[in-house]
């Protein structure tokens, strides 16, 4: 059994709006294994997203504990904290600065975490690009002159730069096509297996979960409500939401379409 990278023990999140409470992550438990990948999926207000921030540090857990190797996070993380769990969002336009090229990206994460000799990083920066499937030549390009599909990788390549462990991918597919998503997809499989990276992949899209999560945690109003083996929860969904999802995942043969109809059914008894 793979050691555990990251666990949340008991994690709450709560949020004041005005004079209510509103509970966002409600006493959730999860371990995630070294290289694996961990979907985590749910409708929109489903809490997945406050779980990614969490895990980010971008805000507190309200209550209970969030650990990376065995060693409880603090509230505000180190620089290393930060190294090692790095994020690539759903928008990499928005996420990369526009009056920045494309190298200038990559080195700012290589000078902020000091990875590497100075004089040697704008050849950091050439192999980045290379294992992403990127031209180095690109590096003097701008973000807004290259398509989502290439934006994305610099993306990728930006968290690998920091040498990180984990990495949280957030809805990372969503806004390509799909000849696109598939090529991302692949690149996120090949470096898994290359770095022994571990993600944690947030998404509505159970349709991309079959292709590439080990393991699903399945939320629905803040709880966690299923965390299973990719193959057997879309094989024996346990609980209702979880079958109600995967009945409206588009499918791709009869033995898929048999099951979607058996699993509407049981959503709707």
């Amino acid at each position: 059994m793979p050691d555990t990278i990251l666990s949340l023990d008991a994690v709450t999140k709560e949020f004041h709006v005005g004079e209510s409470v509103v509970t966002a992550v409600d006493n959730v438990t999860l371990n995630v294994a070294t290289g694996e990948c961990l979907a985590i999926v749910g409708e929109s207000g489903s809490g997945k997203s406050t779980i990614a921030n969490m895990i980010l540090g971008l805000i507190p857990a309200t209550k209970g504990q969030i650990s990376y190797r065995g060693n409880a996070l603090p509230p505000k993380r180190t620089l290393e904290h930060r190294s090692q769990i790095q994020l690539v969002q759903q928008n990499p336009l928005s996420a990369l600065n526009p009056r920045r090229s494309v190298g200038a990206s990559l080195r700012l994460a290589l000078d902020v975490h000091n990875h590497g000799a100075p004089s040697e990083r704008p050849t950091v920066v050439g192999r980045l690009l290379e294992e992403v499937g990127l031209d180095p030549a690109m590096a003097s390009r701008a973000p807004s002159g290259m398509s989502g599909g290439q934006r994305q990788r610099i993306a990728i390549a930006r968290a690998l730069a920091c040498q990180s462990r984990i990495v949280v991918l957030d809805e990372p597919t969503s806004a390509l096509d799909v000849l696109v998503q598939a090529r991302v997809l692949r690149l996120l499989h090949e470096l898994r297996e290359k770095r022994g990276l571990t993600y944690l992949f947030i998404t509505h899209d159970l349709s991309v979960v079959r292709n590439i999560a080990d393991r699903v945690a399945v939320f629905q109003r803040g709880q966690l409500v299923e965390f299973a083996a990719t193959e057997a929860l879309f094989e024996n969904p346990a609980n209702s939401y979880t079958r109600a999802l995967i009945s409206a995942v588009p499918v791709v043969s009869q033995s898929e379409i048999a099951l979607r109809n058996k699993l509407a059914a049981g959503a709707a008894s």
